[in-house]
């Protein structure tokens, strides 16, 4: 009997001390300090509000302090290799993007993280089509037309983006090479000067985010001829998609939570579980509407396919168009 109490008592403490190691090693006390939101960004842009608004809800459900932190330059490069060097504990966030974890580590020779590797999804959050604007002047007003007058006269469609490497270049040289037509990107820095320019006429069009283009397209300013994300946006449902025209055409603009690489799966997945949550509130959802965007959140493992995805085809986009931001 003493022998078997033994034996009983060795092993119910073994299972305590495997019971402290896997809480010590899962969620614990998660979260007992504030947690710094890493965004890549100025603020006042989508990324940063949207960042705001999702960390606002995060920090009443987790009941801790949610710390917006900007840190922008170089198309969110610097932010990002910032997040990936951080710890892996669950208390640094980046609102990660289409340029940071789909487009960047293919444009750029120099980026020194791995979108993959360096992190750990949390959750999508949001995705929101460009939509391919002209200026009146340039008297098309479908995307048949726009195609033929680009091939009728080589070089002369200029576009406007706001920065090299952004959703709207990267928009403009996938367009240029799904129909065989010469243009010309013109960068600006930022949304702002981008959309003056293309008012003015100094450039003829431009792939720009819905909720930037979408009071000059109520006013006549701007002709809205397609969206680039697959199928029609809800948003503008009247407008055809691109790849109604080349199937399979998608340069959608999304938003999602990365953690650094080593963040235990039981914090990410109880973060992933309460973005989820936040997604569903009637705020967060009347946030994302007003900048043009849709809800869309997923598990940390959706997430991490979605970005494998996102980056071989922004790979290909790179290689096919030669295009580059050095």
């Amino acid at each position: 009997m003493n022998i078997r109490l033994l034996t009983l008592t060795c092993a119910a403490l073994a299972a305590a001390l495997l019971g402290g190691t896997a809480l010590a090693q899962g969620v614990g006390k998660f979260p007992d300090k504030p947690i710094k939101f890493i965004v890549p960004f100025p603020p006042g842009g989508g990324n940063d509000t949207l960042s705001r608004a999702v960390g606002q809800k995060l920090s009443e459900q987790l009941k801790t302090t949610v710390v917006i932190e900007n840190k922008a330059g170089a198309n969110g490069i610097i932010a990002t290799e910032f997040v990936a060097k951080a710890d892996g504990d669950g208390y640094t966030l980046m609102m990660a993007n289409v340029g940071s974890h789909g487009i960047n580590p293919s444009l750029y020779k120099k980026v020194s993280y791995d979108p993959l590797r360096d992190f750990t999804p949390i959750s999508q959050v949001g995705s929101s089509p460009n939509v391919l604007v002209v200026h009146p002047s340039l008297k098309v007003r479908s995307l048949a037309e726009l195609v033929a007058y680009g091939k009728a006269n080589p070089g002369k469609l200029t576009y406007g983006s706001n920065g090299t490497g952004s959703s709207q270049h990267m928009a403009g040289a996938l367009f240029a090479s799904a129909f065989g037509i010469e243009m010309t990107h013109i960068p600006y820095r930022g949304t702002g000067p981008m959309t003056t320019d293309l008012l003015a006429g100094q450039t003829v069009m431009s792939f720009g985010n819905i909720i930037g283009v979408g009071p000059y397209i109520k006013s006549g300013q701007l002709v809205a001829l397609a969206v680039t994300t697959q199928k029609r946006s809800t948003l503008l449902p009247e407008l055809p998609a691109v790849a109604e025209t080349v199937p399979g055409f998608d340069a959608t603009v999304w938003w999602g939570i990365v953690a650094p690489k080593g963040t235990p799966p039981a914090i990410a997945d109880l973060l992933s579980r309460e973005v989820r949550k936040a997604l569903d509130s009637p705020e967060i959802r009347s946030q994302l509407s007003n900048t043009g965007a849709e809800p869309r959140g997923s598990t940390p493992a959706e997430f991490r396919t979605f970005i494998q995805a996102e980056v071989t085809k922004w790979a290909k986009v790179v290689k096919d168009t030669g295009a580059t931001a050095e």
